[in-house]
């Protein structure tokens, strides 16, 4: 039986990814799952040789991907949702499986009016693309349900609703977040605990004890040396105090409401039209070098034409012109907006990395909770770049596998050694130039969000494993084993939203103190 992760294939939908998380503020994202829950369904009587009904719901947008979004634009899910109906009917011959696809809360509510004459008695529901709302109207039925990742596809939505409910204490509900079509059947058979007359509240549980039984146990968390060049606490609020931080059109979190949290950071938004307009005056024979850097550096370039790379390079240097412009250290632009858009006219990611590389902050997506998070810890450790990820996590490896189209190949620094990396399109919309940087493997890394809305500082750590070279979605995935329980870290996404910052390096106690100092609190989300 295949694994998920043998189907090849960052996003756009009815609202992407990143408009959820801008819209919502990162916290309702449940907020029809956590309001509607109902009472678990009673258990019916079966016949003698009546099977259990069960229907699978594919979440996802249509069957061939007509638009960019994870995994990417043209993506035939056809043969996924062929194998896994077949792994789930050839596994459990038990029950009797129907299926069904549904592109949101119409088509599912829909499919839960019908599903009441039809004698279903559980579901699964395969998110396939992010933020298709159909796990919110199949858990307020009460019958039993199984909510998938689609590893790569699906992974943000899913994060997102998953933890929203676990928060709520749905009780009719068991979820999987695995590579291996093996574990959403063993998860299956849990159907038959309600089959032989046990409660939802039974079949949770066996699903939870399925998964757990099932997870990859943790190897040993010895790392590699990696001595971190840190300023003390003080000298690091000293420096940050009066640093800019550049917002190109519709930042995540207006910081400005926010400016007497910020320890003496602040956020400017300018318009696309200014960086447009440094990038029209950026010296062309420069661009070019730059651009055949590129070129003779990366260990690939697929599918980026020279002269993309030249626009790339011309972004970077309007980027360099607008942070000098401004006395700024960061910029960050919502690029998939402004690129689909045409308010730009090349991704910024070519131009980011190069940022990141020279100790100042490029950021993606707008995300201003996340830049002043690089802010701040770029700073801490005298120029380590931070790497904003799109997170996927697998139980099947003990994995959380930082996700995105872009990464310095400096993690240590800018006057640290250098790691490889590749020039290929941007996934989601196969367009433009981005970057998949082959990390290093074997060190200690950090992860984090710094919420000055909140004062609160999110927190994890992961040994850095392996780089996932997986078609679908984002070029850099750094794989990584989570210190602590991987169980708890998927219950922090509702409240705090997909994305997430990682450093190389230990920075527990650096980072403790710095929140002692500020007085914030510090979340362990694993």
């Amino acid at each position: 039986m295949k694994p998920f992760a043998t189907y090849s294939g960052c996003s756009c939908c009815s609202m992407s990814r990143r408009d959820f998380l801008a819209a919502t503020g990162c916290g309702v994202a449940c907020a029809g799952a956590l309001g509607t829950l109902s009472a678990p369904a009673p258990a019916r009587a079966f016949q003698a040789g009546e099977k259990f009904k069960v229907k699978i719901i594919y979440s996802l947008h249509a069957d061939v991907q007509p638009k960019p979004d994870w995994p990417n634009v043209g993506y035939d899910f056809r043969p996924v949702m062929q194998q896994t109906t077949a792994a789930l009917q050839q596994g459990c011959p038990e029950f009797e499986f129907v299926t069904a696809t549904a592109t949101g809360p119409e088509e599912a509510n829909k499919i839960v009016e019908a599903d009441a004459a039809a004698g279903i008695d559980g579901y699964i529901v395969v998110q396939m693309n992010c933020w298709n709302r159909v796990i919110q109207s199949i858990v307020p039925t009460g019958k039993p349900v199984i909510y998938a990742d689609f590893l790569y596809a699906g992974s943000g939505g899913f994060l997102v609703y998953n933890a929203g409910f676990l928060r709520a204490g749905a009780e009719n509900y068991g979820f999987v977040a695995s590579q291996r079509l093996e574990d959403l059947v063993a998860a299956a058979k849990c159907f038959n605990v309600v089959r032989n007359g046990g409660t939802v509240a039974q079949f949770a549980a066996a699903t939870a004890k399925v998964r757990l039984d099932r997870a990859k146990k943790p190897d040993g968390m010895q790392c590699k040396p990696d001595q971190v060049d840190l300023l003390s606490t003080a000298e690091c609020l000293e420096k940050i105090k009066g640093m800019k931080i550049l917002a190109v059109e519709r930042g995540w979190l207006d910081l400005a409401k926010f400016a007497d949290q910020c320890a003496g950071i602040e956020c400017v938004n300018i318009p696309f039209a200014e960086v447009n307009a440094a990038c029209e005056a950026a010296d062309p024979d420069q661009a070019k070098e730059i651009a055949k850097r590129w070129q003779d550096t990366a260990k690939l370039v697929e599918g980026v034409d020279p002269e993309t790379l030249v626009r790339s390079a011309a972004m970077y240097l309007g980027q360099k012109a607008v942070l000098k412009k401004h006395g700024a250290v960061a910029i960050t632009i919502n690029c998939l907006g402004g690129f689909y858009g045409g308010h730009i006219h090349a991704y910024p990611c070519l131009g980011f990395h190069e940022l990141l590389n020279e100790g100042l902050i490029g950021a993606c997506e707008c995300d201003t909770r996340s830049t002043f998070t690089m802010a701040i810890v770029t700073a801490l450790t005298n120029g380590r770049p931070g790497y904003i990820s799109d997170p996927v996590i697998d139980t099947s490896t003990n994995q959380i596998i930082y996700a995105h189209c872009v990464a310095a190949n400096k993690p240590f620094g800018p006057k640290g050694p250098a790691n490889p990396f590749e020039i290929l399109t941007h996934s989601e919309d196969r367009q433009g130039a981005s970057l998949r940087s082959v990390l290093p493997v074997g060190y200690m890394t950090t992860t984090l969000e710094f919420a000055p809305d909140r004062k609160q500082i999110l927190f994890h750590q992961a040994k850095a494993v392996d780089n996932i070279p997986d078609d679908r979605a984002c070029r850099t995935k750094l794989a990584a084993e989570p210190v602590g329980d991987i169980e708890k870290l998927f219950r922090q996404w509702d409240r705090w939203g997909w994305h997430r910052v990682t450093f190389y390096g230990d920075l527990k106690e650096p980072i403790f103190a710095l929140a002692d100092a500020l007085n914030w609190e510090v979340i362990e989300e694993a």
